[in-house]
C-alpha cells in the first residue's frame, strides 16, 4: 500500500475488483485550450505595470510560444550582436476569449515553464507567483476569468542574477556552469476541468500516482493514489474507476471504489491491481508501456479521466556489481544532457527533444542524466518510450548561499518545493529510477578553501525524497571528497547521506592523466565499500577548428583555449577503458552530449559555451568522440575515419585512427591498399601514414553479416620541399600564422614535458588575477604558450637534403644567466653548444632563436636536446630549405 504523510491528506477504504457498467458516452470531461499564439512582449521593467486592456502594447514585440529573450553561445572568438545575456524581468501580455461552456467547470491556467520567477495577472487580478524555472505550476483563475468579451493575461518574468538583494536570491539555483533563461520557454494552456475533479492543483501533478509494489512472472501488483477535488459548494457521490490497458488499448485489470466527496474538500483514494502475465519494461531492449486510465464518475457519467504512462520493472543497484533491472544486470552506460540550442535557448519544440533524443539513442546509450533540473513533460515521455534509464535531479547546484553560512529558510523552502513539483509531476514515469538531491554542492571549499556547509540541505532534500517516493533511490553528485585539487580538512562528509552516489572525475581535463580514472576510482569503491557508485560527469572539451596532430603533446587549457578535438577523444578513449572495466559502477554519464550556454566561458573556439558535447550546440556536427561511444554502445555497423576536419595537415605523416564495432577494418590511400588492422576496444590505428603534397583520399571499410560498410575522408598534405617543416613544440594544437607559416602541433619526441607559459587548468582558479606572462620579442606570441623541457629528442620525417633549423627560446622562470644551460645535436653531432636563453636573450621571457644547418640522409632528421646545468627547452622548431 502506497503512504505518504505528507502527500496524501487522507484515504479511503482499497478499491475491490467488480463489475463496472460501461460510462456514457459524451463530451471529453477536460477541454485543454492552446494558448501559444497571440503574445506581445517587451524586454526589461517597465515604469507602469501593464496590467489594463488600455495599456498600448502596439510597440512590443509579436512572439508565440516557447520563448526565451536570451541567445548566447557562438563558435567564435568574441560575442557577436546577436547575443543576449540579459538576466532580469521581461513582460508578455495575451488576449483570449473566455471558453464556452464553463458553468460547473473551473478554468486552470498551466505554465510548463518560465524563467525563473512569474508573477501573473488576469484581467488585472493579482493570480499569483511561481519561484523556479524548471517545473510547471498551475493557477486556478475561475474567479477572474470575463463574462464579457476577452481576458488580458499578463505574465512578468525574472531571471535576474541571484545575488543578495536581488528577486532570485532565495531561488534555486543559486549557482551553476550553465545558463538560466529568462521568458516563458514552455507552453501554456487554459484546462477546463470539472469542479469535481481528479486533482489538478496537487503542486501541478497528475493527480493519479501508480507503483510497482511487486512482480514475479506470474502477476504485477500495482498501488495507486488518486487525488481528488471537490470545488463545488456541495458533497457528490461519486465513483473512482481505474484501468490498466496494454499497448494496444486492451483491459488487463480493473478496479473500483465509491467515495463521498464534501464541498470544498480533497482527499485521495487507494486501489491495487493485479496483473497477470505481465510485459515488463526492459530498457531500451523493450521497454513496454501499459496505461493507467482513472476515470471518476457520477452515476453513469464520467465526470473526469487521466491517462498515465505505467512501465512494470523493478531494480537494484549493488554495491559491486552495478545495476539490476528486473533480477538482471544491466550495465548503464550514457550522456548527460542540457534542454538549450543554437539560435533557441531553451525555447525548443517537441521537435527539438525528438531530435535530442534520437542522437542519444544513435549513440547506443541506455540512460540520461536530466542534468542539472527538471526537464519539460515531453523528455520524460521519450525516456519512457525509448527505454533510457533516468536520474531525474534537483537544481540544487554548486551553492545554496553566498557567503559559506548556512542556506535562508526562503533556500530551503524553494528547494523543497522544487523537489516535490519534480517528484509528483513525473511520479509515473518508469524510467525515472534515482533522485537527485544534489550536484557539486560543495565545491566552492576548492575555489576558497573553507568549508562549505551543504550537508544539512542535502539530508533535508533527501529524506523528503524518501517521503515522496520511497520505491525509488535518492543520489547526488559528488565533486569533492577525496578531491585531487584540496580543500579544507574540515569538509562535511557528504557520501553516506543518499542511497547511491555518483561521482563527477575529469581526469585528464581537470588535473591528473586520462588514465588516472581507474585508480580515482578504485580509492572510492575502497572508502566506501558499502556505497553503489556512478560516474556522475567525465569528459572533455573539443572544438571543431582546433587540431592536433599528438594529443599527447602538449598541455590542454581546460579554462582557455585551444580545445583540440584530438584531444577529447583522448580522453573519452582513456576514460571509458577504466570506466568499463569496472562492473561495480551502476552507471556512467558522458558529460555532456550537447554543447550548452554557459556565459563565463571563453573557451576553445567559442564564446560562452562550454564545448564538453559529444554533438555540437546546433545539433549538426557529431564530434569523433560520438563515433568513438557508437562504437563501443551500439550495435549498429561503425566505421568512422577521425580527423576530417582537420583537412590542411601540418606533416607529411599522419596517424590515421578510426572507430569501428567491426574486428578489423582496411584502409586505402588514394586506392593503394595498406591492409587491414585490427580494432582493439574499438579503435584501429595504422601509423606514419604517408601524404602526397596536395590531396589523398583516405577510405576505411569493413564487413558486417556480408555487406561492406565504408567511411571516406580527405586530408591535404604539405609539401616540405616547397614549405618547410614546422613544430609548435610543446602546444596541442597546430597554429598557422598571419605569414601563412603552418606550424603542426609538438610531434614526433621522445621524452621531456610539455608545459605551458600561462596554463589555463583547474590551478588558474587558485591564481585568479594574476597576469600573463609575455614573451618579449616573439615574432608570434602562439609560439610561445607552451615549450618542451628536460632531456628529449626528435625523430623528424623529412626528404633528404640540405636544410637549415631554427630553434626558438625563451627563459620561463628563472632569474639569472648562468643556471640553464643545455646543447643540442642533429644527427648525433654537436650543432649548438651551451645553449643559455637567459644570457642570450638578456633576461627571461624574451624571445630567442639560433638556427644552424643540416643535411638529411634516410629521410629522418634527428634533433637531441641535451641537459647541460639545467633542463634543456625548446618552444618552436622551423626547417626550411
Amino acid at each position: 500500500m502506497v503512504r505518504r504523510e505528507t502527500l496524501w491528506v487522507s484515504a479511503v477504504a482499497l478499491g475491490t475488483v467488480l463489475t463496472v457498467p460501461p460510462a456514457s458516452a459524451g463530451e471529453a470531461p477536460r477541454r485543454t485550450i492552446d494558448l501559444a499564439q497571440g503574445w506581445r512582449f517587451q524586454q526589461g521593467d517597465l515604469p507602469a505595470q501593464p496590467l489594463t486592456p488600455a495599456f498600448d502594447d502596439a510597440e512590443w514585440q509579436s512572439i508565440s510560444l516557447p520563448h526565451s529573450w536570451n541567445r548566447l553561445g557562438e563558435y567564435r572568438a568574441e560575442r557577436s550582436a546577436d547575443t543576449n545575456n540579459f538576466q532580469g524581468a521581461g513582460w508578455y501580455r495575451l488576449r483570449f476569449p473566455t471558453p464556452q461552456k464553463l458553468k460547473g467547470n473551473r478554468a486552470i491556467l498551466q505554465f510548463d515553464g518560465v524563467g525563473a520567477i512569474a508573477d501573473v495577472w488576469l484581467n488585472g487580478h493579482y493570480v499569483g507567483q511561481h519561484k523556479g524555472a524548471y517545473s510547471r505550476f498551475r493557477f486556478d483563475v475561475t474567479p477572474f476569468l470575463s463574462t464579457k468579451g476577452d481576458n488580458l493575461l499578463v505574465v512578468r518574468a525574472d531571471n535576474s542574477k541571484p545575488k543578495p538583494g536581488s528577486p532570485t536570491a532565495d531561488v534555486l539555483p543559486i549557482a551553476g556552469d550553465f545558463f538560466l533563461y529568462g521568458g516563458i520557454y514552455r507552453g501554456v494552456s487554459l484546462i477546463v476541468a470539472p469542479s469535481a475533479q481528479i486533482d489538478l492543483l496537487d503542486h501541478a501533478g497528475p493527480g493519479v500516482y501508480a507503483s510497482v509494489a511487486s512482480v514475479d512472472d506470474t502477476s504485477a501488483t500495482i498501488d495507486l493514489v488518486t487525488k481528488l477535488r471537490n470545488q463545488d459548494g456541495k458533497s457528490r457521490d461519486l465513483t473512482v474507476v481505474a484501468a490498466i490497458q496494454d499497448a494496444e488499448g486492451g483491459k488487463v485489470a480493473e478496479v473500483s471504489a465509491p467515495v463521498r466527496l464534501a464541498g470544498g474538500d480533497d482527499t485521495s483514494v487507494q486501489q491495487t491491481f493485479t496483473v497477470p502475465k505481465p510485459r515488463l519494461w526492459q530498457g531500451r531492449a523493450d521497454p513496454y508501456l501499459y496505461r493507467v486510465a482513472v476515470e471518476l464518475r457520477a452515476g453513469g457519467k464520467v465526470v473526469d479521466r487521466v491517462e498515465q504512462p505505467l512501465g512494470i520493472r523493478t531494480f537494484h543497484m549493488d554495491p559491486d556489481k552495478g545495476f539490476f533491472l528486473n533480477g538482471k544486470s544491466l550495465p548503464l552506460h550514457g550522456v548527460s544532457r542540457h534542454q538549450d540550442r543554437l539560435g533557441k535557448g531553451a525555447a525548443l519544440s517537441d521537435a527539438d527533444h525528438v531530435e535530442d533524443m534520437d542522437l542519444i539513442a544513435e549513440v547506443g546509450a541506455n540512460t540520461i542524466r536530466f542534468a542539472h533540473y527538471q526537464h519539460v513533460q515531453k523528455w520524460f515521455e521519450l525516456a519512457d518510450e525509448r527505454g533510457m534509464v533516468v536520474w531525474a535531479e534537483v537544481p540544487y547546484v554548486s551553492a545554496a548561499s553566498f557567503d559559506g553560512g548556512d542556506p535562508s529558510p526562503a533556500i530551503v523552502a524553494n528547494a523543497r518545493q522544487q523537489l516535490i513539483e519534480l517528484i509528483r509531476q513525473n511520479y509515473n514515469h518508469p524510467s525515472v529510477v534515482t533522485w537527485g538531491v544534489g550536484n557539486e554542492i560543495d565545491s566552492y571549499s576548492i575555489f576558497t578553501r573553507k568549508a562549505v556547509k551543504a550537508k544539512d540541505l542535502l539530508k533535508n532534500l533527501n529524506d523528503l525524497a524518501k517521503k515522496e517516493d520511497p520505491r525509488r533511490l535518492t543520489t547526488f553528485a559528488d565533486c569533492c571528497t577525496d578531491s585531487p585539487y584540496g580543500g579544507p580538512i574540515d569538509a562535511e562528509p557528504l557520501v553516506g547521506t543518499t542511497d547511491v552516489a555518483g561521482y563527477n572525475r575529469y581526469p585528464g581535463w581537470y588535473g591528473m592523466k586520462p588514465e588516472d580514472m581507474g585508480p580515482a576510482l578504485d580509492a572510492l569503491h575502497k572508502r566506501f565499500p558499502a556505497m553503489p557508485m556512478s560516474v556522475s560527469e567525465y569528459g572533455a572539451g573539443g572544438a571543431l577548428t582546433q587540431h592536433s596532430d599528438n594529443p599527447h603533446g602538449g598541455v590542454i587549457n581546460a579554462f582557455g583555449r585551444p580545445h583540440p578535438e584530438e584531444f577529447q577523444s583522448l580522453v573519452h578513449e582513456e576514460n571509458w577503458r577504466a570506466l568499463k572495466a569496472r562492473p561495480y559502477l551502476w552507471a556512467a554519464w558522458v558529460w555532456n552530449m550537447f554543447d550548452f550556454a554557459s556565459d563565463f566561458r571563453v573557451e576553445g573556439d567559442a564564446i560562452d559555451l562550454n564545448d564538453k558535447g559529444l554533438v555540437t550546440y546546433d545539433r549538426k556536427t557529431r564530434k569523433d568522440a560520438f563515433y568513438f561511444y557508437k562504437a563501443n554502445w551500439s550495435s549498429e555497423p561503425v566505421v568512422h575515419v577521425n580527423g576530417r576536419r582537420y583537412s590542411n595537415r601540418a606533416y607529411p605523416v599522419a596517424d590515421i585512427r578510426v572507430y569501428s564495432n567491426a574486428p578489423s577494418v582496411s584502409l586505402r590511400v588514394d586506392g593503394a591498399d595498406l591492409g587491414p588492422q585490427p580494432c582493439p576496444e574499438r579503435i584501429c590505428v595504422w601509423h606514419n601514414v604517408p601524404l602526397k603534397p596536395g590531396t589523398n583520399r583516405i577510405a576505411a571499410s569493413a564487413v558486417f553479416s556480408g555487406k561492406a560498410v565504408s567511411d571516406e575522408i580527405t586530408l591535404n598534405g604539405p609539401d616540405p620541399l616547397k614549405n618547410g617543416l614546422r613544430i609548435n613544440a610543446g602546444d596541442l594544437t597546430e597554429q598557422v600564422l598571419e605569414d601563412g607559416r603552418h606550424f603542426g602541433s609538438d610531434h614526433f619526441f621522445d621524452g621531456g614535458e610539455a608545459k605551458a607559459l600561462n596554463p589555463k587548468d583547474i590551478t588558474a582558479f587558485f591564481a585568479r588575477g594574476v597576469k600573463d606572462k609575455v614573451v618579449v620579442g616573439a615574432t608570434s606570441a602562439a609560439l610561445y604558450n607552451g615549450y618542451r623541457e628536460g632531456r628529449f629528442a626528435y625523430e623528424i620525417p623529412l626528404p633528404d637534403g640540405d636544410w637549415q633549423v631554427t630553434l626558438s627560446f625563451f627563459e620561463p622562470e628563472l632569474t639569472a644567466a648562468g643556471k640553464r644551460t643545455f646543447s643540442v645535436k642533429a644527427n648525433g653531432k654537436i650543432a649548438l653548444a651551451s645553449i643559455d636563453p637567459f644570457l642570450l636573450a638578456g633576461g627571461a621571457l624574451k624571445a630567442v632563436e639560433r638556427s644552424f644547418p643540416v643535411t638529411v640522409q634516410g629521410g629522418r632528421l634527428s634533433l637531441a636536446f641535451e641537459r647541460g646545468k639545467g633542463a634543456a627547452l625548446v618552444s618552436a622548431i622551423e626547417i626550411t630549405r
